[in-house]
């Protein structure tokens, strides 16, 4: 059993949570989900996740959401809507997909979010690539400008399984990417485990985690990497298919999520679940509980 200053230690390293339930109220039932799973870091939907329509919220529930992360030094961030495609060769839906976006990072700024996840996208209609990543840049630049305060919460980029046109699946997907936003100084990344083995990036392989890393710091640059998305996959390495699965229960297995969690790219970094589980929170009780005994301090990379 770690003591209190060791178990302290790993959970300001790296706080373990999920992505809870709000439908009801924001703080109603997400906080109560949160205590119930015994989360350190939370991450939630501020608008229908597979819809375009957006509201204001209810104030009261932010401010008791805001107030609860801070009490309890919960992180907090906002998954923006999956439909948000700003590649997409349709105006209606680049249009659509920068309204949402601008609502999800200020209701993220609102809640106090740390920062507002979206899927990176993909090059429709059989457009190149590189006009998609042009219009990227003609879409969510002007966004980024409106990110100057302090309190707002980085963009953070999640790349996907690799499925169709993909703009970023792969480690070196990034560099493009990053460079149509002039590598913007509040664009991070958030890592989806599921997707990125997915994608191909072999996390079962003995230096894959490493591996992984290394490319990505060499696409990237050192310190984009703001939140990890801790899913299993039901699907095999290279599949393309974005099946998430519990901890432990899928084609990566627990080991990786050890390596993962000791690596020195992810000191400071919430791992966050997105797993298959019963309304009451069991499958994520029993994932973040996992996930917290491979978090050894004494394991970490220097």
């Amino acid at each position: 059993m770690p003591s209190a200053e060791a178990a302290a230690a790993a959970r300001a390293r790296n706080p373990i949570g999920a992505h809870v339930p709000v439908a009801g109220g924001l703080a109603a039932k997400g906080t109560a989900y949160a205590d119930r799973i015994a989360a350190e870091a939370v991450q939630v939907f501020v608008s229908n996740p597979r819809g375009w329509a957006t509201g204001p919220g209810d104030p009261a529930q932010d401010d008791a959401f805001r107030a609860y992360c801070a009490e309890t030094g919960t992180p907090a961030y906002v998954h923006a809507p999956y439909l948000i495609n700003f590649g997409s060769h349709t105006e209606a839906t680049a249009d659509l997909s920068v309204a949402s976006m601008r609502h999800a990072l200020r209701r993220g700024r609102r809640i106090g979010a740390l920062g507002v996840v979206v899927h990176t996208g993909s090059a429709t209609g059989g457009r190149p690539r590189r006009e998609a990543l042009a219009q990227v840049r003609e879409r969510v630049r002007p966004l980024l400008e409106e990110l100057a305060p302090d309190d707002a919460p980085w963009l953070l980029l999640e790349p996907t399984a690799g499925q169709g046109a993909s703009l970023c699946s792969l480690a070196e997907d990034l560099g493009p990417y990053l460079d149509a936003l002039d590598r913007h100084p509040k664009v991070g990344l958030c890592l989806d485990t599921c997707h990125l083995f997915a994608a191909g990036h072999d996390l079962t392989a003995p230096d894959g985690v490493a591996d992984l890393f290394a490319r990505i710091e060499d696409a990237a640059g050192p310190g984009r990497v703001r939140l990890v998305h801790a899913n299993d996959s039901k699907a095999g390495c290279g599949s393309h298919l974005d099946r998430h699965e519990n901890v432990g229960a899928g084609r990566i297995g627990a080991e990786p999520f050890r390596a993962l969690l000791a690596h020195p790219a992810t000191a400071g970094v919430p791992f966050v679940v997105e797993t298959p589980s019963p309304a009451d929170g069991s499958g994520h009780a029993a994932d973040t509980d996992l996930l917290r005994s491979l978090r050894t301090p004494s394991a970490w990379s220097a």
